[in-house]
């Protein structure tokens, strides 16, 4: 809540499996696309919120498997979780207010009146959730009835019905909509309402998102039908709101550029980057740039061409470092070098590249102090913190020049063969 002294430019507020997540896309490369241009555009004036159905346990399964950013804030189990940052502080104001109306024990003792019912793992029972799988042909009739016999015991309940067979059963102020909500309202409380929010979905326990005043809204373009209907019902004239002509997170990339919300060119659609003018350039441009060029090198996607090398010189300090994660330092210059002799290593391989929670501190008229998280990923994952300092210059194409580079393994992340850890 504290990253911003005022309010955030944009706060994207988005569902995960088959919204931010595309499951059929082995390479992830919607995901990666939508990655690069957050951390090059958006990361050090935005807010990325991440609302998903998922309990706590499985939200941490995702990111192991899939190459997530590090939201701001994350609202998991349909809205009754509120966390905030790395750390996933919650938020003990909204675990308060779900408090009203509602216990627990009350809900299971009714639900075990229902054969229909199976309740869903242990994992994704919560404080303030408790979900069963329920088939589509007796939904309706299971709904309409335990609504009614759960008000007769004196609770006020949300039964949320999606995907086709996830039954969830959440106090009544609890749910993605009534979770967004609360946020504006404290961010407005301390002045710091965001300028623009965009909410994205795909299911029906995302309909709420799009229901509160004053937000853009994305289906993306694999929206399930029971979201798509609820747009029908009650949404098909709001200019704000649309169904997405590309799927997941493409659609997502897709509705900034329709709503005018800032560049949503992503660094990984741009194959030349001296044609790459942007006006306001920041570091993280710069590191995003870097690595997505890195990537490619690497897997012979550009040409073998010495005057890349030249410009990677030319960005470079003449007397700048790199401390490699192992403790060895060498020059900019001899990794530059030792770079181009691993040109096309990776080629016809899955690996990939990209940098997380990328912030960047101006120490000095010129200097400045970017740290990020840098993952490679191809047979397994690793990851290195990054701790770099770049200097403005503006005789220089890309308007940063890199001065020294200090990485440390993360934790149970290091590379298996540290020779072949490069930048």
């Amino acid at each position: 809540m504290d990253k911003f002294n005022g309010p955030a430019r944009l706060m994207i507020v988005s569902d995960l499996d088959h919204t931010m997540v595309d499951h059929h896309d082995e390479e992830n490369l919607s995901l990666l696309r939508f990655n690069a241009l957050w951390e090059a555009y958006y990361r050090h004036n935005s807010l990325l919120v991440f609302s998903t159905g998922r309990s706590f346990t499985l939200y941490k399964e995702l990111r192991k498997e899939k190459p997530l950013l590090t939201p701001d804030i994350t609202i998991m189990s349909v809205g009754t979780e509120i966390t905030y940052g790395e750390a996933m502080i919650p938020d003990d104001g909204w675990e308060q207010y779900l408090n009203q109306k509602w216990d627990r024990n009350i809900v299971m003792e009714e639900t075990a009146n229902f054969s229909q019912m199976k309740l869903q793992a242990e994992s994704e029972q919560r404080p303030h959730k408790v979900s069963f799988y329920v088939e589509k042909k007796k939904a309706q009739e299971v709904t309409t009835a335990l609504a009614e016999r759960l008000q007769n015991r004196g609770l006020d309940v949300k039964i949320i019905y999606s995907g086709g067979v996830d039954l969830d059963i959440l106090p009544q102020g609890a749910g993605k909509g009534q979770a967004l909500a609360y946020l504006l309202k404290k961010f407005t409380a301390e002045g710091k309402r965001p300028a623009n929010t965009l909410v994205c979905g795909d299911s029906g326990n995302d309909a709420e998102l799009f229901s509160i005043p004053e937000v853009y809204g994305v289906m993306v373009n694999n929206a399930q039908e029971e979201l798509l209907q609820w747009y029908k019902e009650n949404a098909r004239d709001n200019p704000k709101i649309i169904h997405a002509s590309k799927k997941c997170a493409a659609g997502i990339i897709e509705a900034i550029g329709h709503f005018k919300l800032g560049l949503n060119k992503s660094p990984r659609d741009v194959m030349d980057f001296s044609e790459d003018k942007i006006d306001n350039i920041h570091p993280g441009h710069e590191v995003v740039k870097f690595y997505m060029f890195y990537e490619r090198w690497r897997r012979a996607e550009v040409e073998n061409s010495e005057h890349y090398m030249q410009n990677l010189k030319e960005v470079s300090h003449p007397s700048g470092t790199f401390v490699h994660p192992g403790g060895v330092e060498r020059s900019l210059y001899e990794c530059i070098d030792a770079m181009q002799k691993c040109y096309g290593d990776k080629q016809g391989k899955n690996f990939r590249l990209w940098v997380d929670r990328v912030s960047a501190t101006q120490i000095g008229s010129d200097a400045w102090l970017v740290k990020f998280d840098k993952w490679e990923s191809s047979e397994g994952r690793n990851c290195c913190l990054v701790t770099a300092l770049l200097s403005s210059k503006s005789d220089v194409p890309s308007g940063f020049s890199w001065v020294h580079v200090h990485q440390t393994w993360l934790d149970g992340y290091a590379a298996a063969d540290k020779s072949a850890w490069l930048f």
